[in-house]
Parts: structure tokens; C-alpha cells; sequence
């Protein structure tokens, strides 16, 4: 790669300000194009790139100063942006989840592989310090062996805040799939791939009301299970607990903890790149809970970090760890949570992945 890797963003919404601000750090990546269905929203994100333009799809995955394609846009159109832009031959890296179901993920991967592609996808809050801290401890036997773990995401729900949430509360939403690529690629980064699962759901709330913006008070309906608990079987032998709510209105539950034979760990929030990890070692119990420091992952690192990733990986001719395998993967695991509370059956997961490479001590990708 003789240079920055070029980027066209298809979607200007919401989560597109995260990722503009990252983006402008990397000298792995340089924006080159945006794309959206209101051109303001387009013209304010293309102002923030020196040298980017306003597209239409069909022109942008054609520009030749687009490399790959950064896709923003909502869950339900995931992998069509995706499959246009790889027979287009770009690159692709695509904001979590894959698709919205298994069988758009296997399309879009197969196409990736057929084409000589690379398809990379959120979560890469994993790549930052907190989760591959973690992974640094647990990797480096400080616990012992791993043998379970607890991941809890309980909010009230995105209405409160979001100007527009109804597709949180539709078929490709919900706190399974909008929230549990967080929780559950940190699992994975942690105790490897997930082979069975079994589950329960329920929607307690019909309906939800806006609570912010030009459109609050508005009512709308919810068409998707807003509480799923799950239980994880990996294929190392572990157990993970899993709930993720959008009716809970305060907890005192930890987000993420891993137990093994000889301690456990206190994992921060996986929605964010930092934090702090906590070891309660077996071998000193009366020290209690003590904060191990940071020692690995990308330092101040942001949404887009895996884009960089790529981006070097490309240069490096290497795996990168925000990569699609992994990504269908988790997919595969909140379908198939979600398939054993429909059907009150244990669900065998039809992939897995493996346990993308460690982010080796600390590392700042802005130098």
C-alpha cells in the first residue's frame, strides 16, 4: 500500500460524527467521498475532510479514489451496501452487526472471498485498551484457567436519547443486535468461539415514546423482543451468562467478568476502548480487587481503529482483527440466542472463528 487507504462513506447519520472525528487522526486512512440520502447531512460530513466530495452510491463505488467503503448506514441494508460495493471491488467495513441475519452475513463473506476482498466490521472498541487488557491478563494465565464469565447491557432504551430510534426497535434491532456485538466479540476475543447456546426473551413494552428532539412525544410500536438472556457454551469449555435489556432502569451488575481457577477479572464497558481492568487474585484475596494498568490494545483509540487495522493488515499481508469470520460468528450467536428462546431449545451454532491476533502491548495508531 503505497499510501493512506482511501475511504467512501456511505451513511452520514447518527454514529458518522464517532467515526469522522477518528477517522481525521489516522494517517492509515484518508476520507475521500460521502454518501447520503439527504445531501446536507453528506455536505456537513464531506466539510469535515479536506478534499472530500459528495457522491451518489452508484458514483462513489465507482470513484477510482475509493479503496474501500465504510458502511453507516441502517442495520437492514448492511450487507446490500456491502455486496454493491464489493462487485464494484472495493473494500468494505461495515458498522456492527454484519447483517441481520446469518444468511446475509454468509453472502457478503463468500462474495469477500470470491472477489479477493477484505471485509472488515464493528465492534474495534475491542481493539482498545480495556477488553485487550484483559485479554493481556487472562492470556497471561492471571486467572488461572477460564472457565466462565457474566456480560450485562441493561439501559431503559435508546428513545430517551436517540432523535430517531424506531429501528432499534425493529426486525435487525433490539438490544441483541444493536448492543450485543459489543459484549459478545469481547467473549470471543476472551474465551474463543461460542459452540452452543440456549435462551429466553421477552417484550415487556408495546410501545415507546421519544424523548428527545424535534419528534418527542411521539409513540411508536416495538416489533422485537427488548429483554434477551442467553447462555453460552464455548468451545473451550466455558460458560458465559449473558443479558441484554432495553427495560432495565438502573442495576448494579458489572458489564463484563471473567472467573477462572485462580481469580477473576472486572472487565470495562466493551462500548468504549478504555477503562479499567480489575484482577481479585485467588493467590491474595486480602488485596481484594486491584487495577492491573494498561498494557495492550490501541492508546486513545476510536470508532474506525479497525479500518486502520485493515488498512495495515493490507500493507502487512496479514489477518485483520475486526474481520468478517468473526463477525459472522457473532451474528450466528444472537440468532441463534435468539432461535432458543423462540423455540425453548439449545441452538448448535453453524460457524465459528478463530480468536482474532492480540493487539501486543500499547499502540498509538495516530504515529
Amino acid at each position: 500500500m503505497g499510501g493512506p487507504l482511501r475511504v467512501g462513506i456511505v451513511g452520514a447519520g447518527n454514529i458518522s460524527a464517532q467515526y469522522s472525528a477518528c477517522l481525521a487522526r489516522l494517517p492509515q486512512l484518508r476520507v475521500t467521498a460521502v454518501c447520503d440520502l439527504q445531501a446536507d447531512r453528506a455536505a456537513a460530513l464531506a466539510a469535515q475532510h479536506a478534499g472530500a466530495r459528495v457522491l451518489a452510491l452508484p458514483e462513489l463505488l465507482a470513484a477510482a479514489d475509493v479503496d474501500v467503503v465504510l458502511v453507516l448506514t441502517l442495520p437492514t441494508t448492511h450487507a446490500d451496501v456491502a455486496l454493491a460495493a464489493l462487485a464494484a471491488g472495493k473494500h468494505v467495513y461495515v458498522e456492527k452487526p454484519l447483517a441481520t441475519s446469518v444468511a446475509e452475513g454468509r453472502e457478503v463473506v463468500k462474495a469477500a472471498a470470491g472477489a479477493g476482498l477484505r471485509v472488515g466490521c464493528a465492534p474495534d472498541t475491542v481493539l482498545g485498551t480495556g477488553v485487550q487488557t484483559a485479554r493481556a491478563a487472562v492470556d497471561a494465565g492471571r486467572i488461572g484457567t477460564p472457565h466462565a464469565a457474566t456480560a450485562f447491557m441493561t439501559t431503559p432504551g435508546h428513545e430517551r436519547w436517540h432523535p430517531d430510534p424506531e429501528f432499534y426497535y425493529q426486525p435487525g434491532g433490539g438490544p441483541l443486535l444493536d448492543m450485543g456485538p459489543y459484549y459478545l466479540t469481547s467473549l470471543v476475543h476472551l474465551l474463543g468461539p461460542v459452540s452452543r447456546v440456549v435462551g429466553a426473551s421477552s417484550r415487556p413494552s408495546a410501545t415507546r415514546t421519544i424523548g428527545r428532539g424535534p419528534r418527542a412525544g411521539t409513540t411508536f410500536e416495538v416489533a422485537v423482543d427488548s429483554t434477551v438472556t442467553g447462555i453460552l457454551e464455548h468451545a473451550s469449555g466455558a460458560l458465559s451468562t449473558l443479558v441484554m435489556s432495553f427495560d432495565v432502569w438502573a442495576a448494579h451488575l458489572p458489564r463484563i467478568e471473567v472467573h477462572g481457577t485462580g481469580g477473576s477479572l472486572s472487565v470495562p464497558d466493551p462500548n468504549h476502548f478504555a477503562g479499567a481492568v480489575e484482577l481479585y487474585s485467588a493467590a491474595a484475596p486480602d488485596a481484594g480487587w486491584v487495577d492491573v494498568g494498561r498494557t495492550a490494545g490501541y492508546v486513545d483509540a476510536g470508532r474506525g481503529c479497525g479500518l486502520a487495522d485493515l488498512a495495515l493488515a493490507l500493507a502487512e499481508d496479514r489477518p485483520h482483527r475486526a474481520g468478517d469470520e468473526l463477525a459472522l460468528h457473532v451474528l450466528d450467536i444472537m440468532e441463534s440466542v435468539q432461535l432458543a428462546a423462540d423455540t425453548r431449545a439449545s441452538v448448535e451454532l453453524t460457524t465459528t472463528c478463530e480468536r482474532p491476533a492480540a493487539v501486543a502491548g500499547e499502540v498509538d495508531l495516530t504515529r
